[in-house]
């Protein structure tokens, strides 16, 4: 599966990085079908966001290391070297800038539906997309 992240770079922008989320954890159902899954994490927090039809947010960080998906709706992300990636329902994006310029954010179709589920500390994303 593949998932975008994009993160803080060492000039204080922020850049968009795409990587490939290992779903190969087999594990069999009570009816005999074999689930493919990716690696288990707990969160310290999950939380349901519906952002309005007319967000159109400047220049901010992501307020904690977090996994999005999207519900309902398209949101717009642009990053700080101007790269614009859009994400609807069913898709998801790591936002991992927690310091320096940030991104943008745009509810392109809306109003958008967010989860937000927040990773541990010390989450090695590496790792776990492994």
């Amino acid at each position: 599966m593949k998932i975008t992240r994009f993160h803080s770079t060492d000039d204080g922008g922020s850049r968009f990085e795409e990587f490939e989320l290992a779903v190969d954890q087999e594990r069999i159902d009570p009816f005999g079908n074999v689930l493919h899954q990716t690696n288990a994490f707990g969160s310290p927090s999950v939380r349901f966001v519906e952002l309005p039809a007319t967000l159109d947010q400047s220049w901010h960080h992501a307020p904690a290391r977090q996994i999005v998906f999207v519900l309902r709706g398209t949101v717009e992300v642009t990053t700080s070297d101007n790269q614009k990636r859009r994400w609807s329902a069913g898709a998801a994006f790591i936002p991992d800038d927690l310091v320096g310029k940030g991104h943008l954010t745009r509810v392109i179709e809306g109003p958008a539906m967010l989860a937000f589920i927040e990773l541990p500390a010390g989450f090695d994303l590496k790792r776990w997309s492994a």
